[in-house]
């Protein structure tokens, strides 16, 4: 999740915004783990796989220009290059010992002409919270879960191996996913260090699912996954200057993943392009028997999310726009109008709205919720882990006796206010999770009263400075919220850039409404072409 979303009155822990800002940049001699980087000259970026999308790949496979092994190879050397040397984005907390073994597989597969579908043999990177039933650990960047190996995949995992992906390894993440301290710094673990934007590399690659994000950005695979409480896909993918979708909760399994929140977590694809996320949405959904949600999705998921996709997808359409970003940071709102331009242009119709304002008061709800599920979560995940640690108290415990190493740079206290409230029975959690899901009815309505197909906003501002003395500071724009409460789904597609930071624009819209955003953004997309590849500059 991003805890951007709970600072919206501009400040933490008794410190401004703007004395917040005043500190910008990490201090990798300080960093879990310290990587080398020369930045003072440009670097030359000539990988044959930049801005590959998975078309071309596929493409090349069947023609035998390449194989999925040798395309693997090419993408553990680039990880090696730029995420462990030169620039150093930290964004991979572990490579698959397997990957090029089970390339191998697929090559054999596929001259034996058995092609499992359009994921077969392409390399995928997954966030460091989310199970595999190999020789990679799993421990949402914590230190007190290292040595943790799963039994069984995820079975969003076991999707991706039925599809034919390579899992390449996994990625970084903020620790705990975001929820350990009201003073974090996204993109940052105890296990991991500090992950870097690759745009800019003092600049924060939003959280919690970085890694996904600098990873996908960075070109060190095709397609990677993340996960989502509130803003985790989504931030993550309008910092780095990606495509992301958080899906309705309940498309996507969450077995196997370490949770925050049962009523709104999800995983969801980050890529480059709409198809690539789309294609990979479809690989990652299903009915899972061990996650009674996605029984709401029977009927509704689709095996193919790409196959009406039109550059003529906004014609005729009804689109709300969330009027209260007409305000703030100049740049930015000079991008939004250009892009409801687009909208009109390309034969929308546009509609005012007011969204977050009908929401802005369900936050404290929302959070309480959290504190709630989470607990229960982790407590029932550490139960049946591999972990050293077996429940939320031993964790705490954990960081205390390992403070110097666990805790460098800010503590634990969501951790410990999650553990110290009470159960699901209890009146003060059911209240909050009526009133934090009363967000499904305020989208609803919106859609219904001005048939709306969508309602877009600023995804969020541009990066802030990766600092790990004050944590995250706020730069306006968060429009995660509505749809992370409801459980909707959400899409964010590069929007163009201030100062050679990436800015989001957003599409969402009503439970199981995938195609209908994901049909909308291909064709804003399409008609703009924002995305281009990370240059890997030093500083603003």
């Amino acid at each position: 999740m991003d805890r951007r979303k709970f600072l919206r009155n501009g400040s933490v822990a008794g410190l401004t915004i703007s004395t917040i800002a005043a500190g910008c940049g990490v201090n990798n001699a300080e960093a879990k783990q310290p990587v080398e980087s020369n930045t003072q000259t440009p670097f030359k970026d000539d990988f044959v796989l930049n801005e590959v999308t998975i078309d071309v790949l596929q493409q090349k496979m069947q023609s035998g220009e390449y194989t999925s092994a040798s395309i693997t190879d090419k993408y553990l050397k680039r990880i090696d290059a730029i995420d462990k040397k030169g620039p150093a984005i930290n964004a991979v907390i572990e490579v698959n010992p397997d990957a090029l073994s089970i390339a191998a597989e697929m090559d054999k597969e596929r001259k034996a002409g058995k092609v499992r579908g359009p994921m077969h043999g392409i390399p995928v990177l997954i966030k460091d919270n989310i199970n595999t039933a190999d020789k990679m650990m799993t421990t949402a960047g914590a230190l007190a879960l290292e040595g943790n190996i799963a039994n069984t995949d995820a079975y969003i995992v076991k999707q991706l191996r039925d599809a034919g992906a390579v899992i390449l390894g996994k990625t970084n993440l903020s620790e705990w996913a975001n929820f350990r301290s009201s003073r974090s710094t996204s993109g940052w673990s105890s296990r991991g260090g500090q992950t870097k934007n690759p745009n800019i590399l003092n600049r924060n690659p939003c959280g919690s699912s970085s890694g996904s994000g600098a990873a996908v950005a960075a070109n060190l695979c095709a397609v990677a996954v993340g996960t989502e409480t509130n803003g985790s896909v989504i931030a993550p993918s309008t910092f780095n200057g990606l495509v992301g979708i958080k899906p309705t909760v309940g498309l996507l399994s969450r077995s196997g993943i370490i949770p925050i929140s049962a009523t709104q977590d999800t995983a969801g694809p980050m890529a480059r392009t709409v198809k690539d996320a789309a294609i990979l949405l479809a690989a990652l959904a299903g009915v899972d028997a061990s996650d009674a949600v996605t029984r709401q999705s029977e009927g509704k998921a689709l095996k193919d999310y790409t196959i009406s996709l039109s550059t003529d997808g906004l014609k005729g359409k009804r689109i709300g726009i969330e009027k209260s970003q007409f305000e703030g940071h100049e740049a930015v709102v000079a991008l939004y109008k250009i892009a409801i331009d687009v909208l009109k242009q390309q034969g929308a119709e546009v509609i005012e709205v007011s969204l977050l304002e009908k929401t802005k008061n369900l936050g404290e709800a929302e959070f309480k919720v959290l504190l709630y599920e989470f607990k229960d979560g982790v407590n029932k995940y550490l139960a049946n882990a591999n972990a050293k640690v077996k429940n939320l108290a031993d964790v705490i415990a954990y960081n205390k006796a390992n403070e110097a190493k666990a805790m460098p740079y800010f503590k634990q206290e969501t951790l410990e206010s999650s553990n110290a409230i009470g159960d699901l029975s209890s009146k003060e959690y059911t209240d909050a999770v009526k009133k934090s899901t009363s967000a499904r009815n305020i989208i609803d309505e919106l859609l219904q009263e001005d048939k709306l197909d969508a309602i877009c906003g600023v995804s969020m501002g541009p990066a802030c400075c990766i600092d790990l003395v004050c944590g995250d500071y706020d730069t306006g724009f968060y429009f995660c919220s509505p749809a992370a409460m409801a459980g909707y789904p959400h899409i964010t597609v590069p929007m163009g850039r201030v100062f050679e930071l990436p800015v989001g624009f957003s599409f969402v819209s009503g439970a199981y409404r995938e195609m209908d955003i994901i049909n909308l953004a291909y064709a804003y997309e399409q008609a703009t072409r924002w995305r281009k590849a990370p240059a890997f500059i030093a500083t603003v």
